[in-house]
């Protein structure tokens, strides 16, 4: 399901081939670096260059004996370059190239899900415009309380996503760093030259200190971010499954021809997709946690942190990749009724102007306690009745003594909740 959806460009990211792709990218903007620096003759860097190539097959065979896929990479490159071969990886760790290469594959992935998001901004955006004076019940604990409109729910969730990208932006550069500085950091057998051009050749930024590895505080910044963006996306997704609620059913998202919502069950149109950005949500929260684990190492390094983020880097890019993409097709096609918006805001029986009441009551002189409790007492009969708050008030002589009948009548004008959604948009530049 997720691969069907997933971007081509992100599939490409985290392929085995990619991967050794960007070993050899490194490796070889390494050796031009050293070449520069009159370490490596010029001859043998073309050499080098015009040979170095890599078969995947063969790299997994030499790994099963020397259990080291560096190594086992470097080998498979040598067999190819020969005598030149001496001066692919000089001064480094492997992890110099391990972790610029992962840099560069983070960002890269980064990158996509900065689209991704800005196609939900834009799909959000379309919808907040069109449904500005669509008029929908407000619910707070899941109980109507005043009217709002459809838009404003929309222009929420568009404000939280523009966050969301500025979060992704800073993730992105926060991990765009690349490490070239040997065993323990220390350039003990590279000048530190190489690495800063190796990655100004790579477009990424030297750390400015690392130990073996670059610190993976970035990577938990990157896998907290993508944990916040998923968040977001399973609030969208579940106001969705709330309001398509069949008791409420003023949205449904889309349900494609031909589609089946029940082997039972054939009237069945479940929300299956924001349900499972929900469940997605969830995993994306728990490769955190995994991230943040991954900050604490023994000393200059272990590689505890090595097998773990191998599954939840890959997999947390990929996920929100997919959930970026499912939302916006749920945004574009959402159905939205607004028939049952207006019969949902009928229900209440006039309940929803209690504070309108309440505050008419409190600019005739009475205390808000005394308001309070007069307009509860109404609104206590009213539903126990089965009546409309505004008969039930018509009826109360202790509030009738206070307000006139077109004041009640003022009360209970949905306009006047309306009134500020304009100055909202402006606000929002809307």
């Amino acid at each position: 399901m997720i691969d069907r959806y997933t971007t081509p460009k992100m599939k490409e990211i985290w392929s085995e081939e990619n991967k050794f792709s960007k070993w050899m990218e490194v490796e070889l903007a390494a050796c031009e670096a050293w070449t520069k620096l009159k370490k490596i003759p010029q001859a043998s860097l073309n050499k080098i260059k015009s040979r170095a190539k890599f078969d995947i097959k063969r790299i997994n065979e030499i790994e099963k004996t020397v259990d080291h896929d560096v190594i086992a990479f470097l080998t498979a490159v040598a067999e190819n370059v020969g005598p030149d071969s001496r001066f692919i990886h000089m001064g480094l760790t492997s992890s110099d190239v391990v972790d610029t290469a992962l840099s560069l594959s983070m960002k890269e992935a980064a990158e996509v899900l900065i689209v991704g998001i800005k196609d939900l901004a834009k799909a959000l955006k379309k919808m907040a415009i069109i449904h500005k004076d669509t008029v929908m019940m407000g619910r707070t604990h899941g109980v109507h309380a005043e009217p709002m409109t459809f838009g404003l729910k929309m222009a929420l969730y568009l404000k939280e996503m523009e966050r969301d990208l500025e979060r992704m932006e800073k993730a992105k550069m926060s991990i765009s760093v690349g490490k070239l500085s040997g065993a323990v950091g220390t350039y003990s057998n590279i000048d530190p030259r190489v690495e800063e051009m190796t990655c100004k050749r790579l477009g990424l930024e030297p750390a400015p200190i690392a130990s073996q590895i670059i610190q993976r505080d970035r990577h938990a910044e990157y896998l907290s971010t993508i944990a916040v963006i998923g968040g977001t996306l399973e609030k969208i997704a579940l106001e969705i499954r709330g309001l398509q609620k069949t008791e409420i059913g003023e949205v449904e998202e889309p349900f494609k021809k031909g589609q089946k919502g029940s082997s039972a069950m054939p009237h069945k149109k479940n929300p299956i997709t924001c349900e499972r950005v929900c469940g997605m949500a969830r995993v994306l929260r728990g490769n955190a946690m995994v991230a943040l684990e991954d900050i604490a190492l023994w000393h200059e390094r272990d590689i505890s942190h090595s097998s773990a983020e191998r599954i939840v880097i890959p997999d947390s890019t990929t996920l929100l990749d997919y959930m970026l993409q499912a939302m916006s097709r749920i945004i574009e096609n959402l159905s939205v009724n607004k028939e049952a918006m207006k019969h949902n805001i009928d229900r209440s029986g006039g309940m929803i102007y209690s504070q309108r009441l309440l505050l008419a009551l409190v600019d005739k002189g009475l205390t808000r306690e005394s308001a309070y409790s007069l307009i509860q007492s109404a609104a206590m009969k009213a539903r126990n009745f089965g009546k409309n708050l505004k008969t039930i008030v018509l009826e109360d002589t202790r509030i009738m003594k206070k307000l006139s009948p077109r004041e009640i009548e003022e009360s209970f004008d949905i306009r006047h909740y309306l009134r500020n959604i304009g100055k909202i948009y402006e606000k929002l530049g809307l």
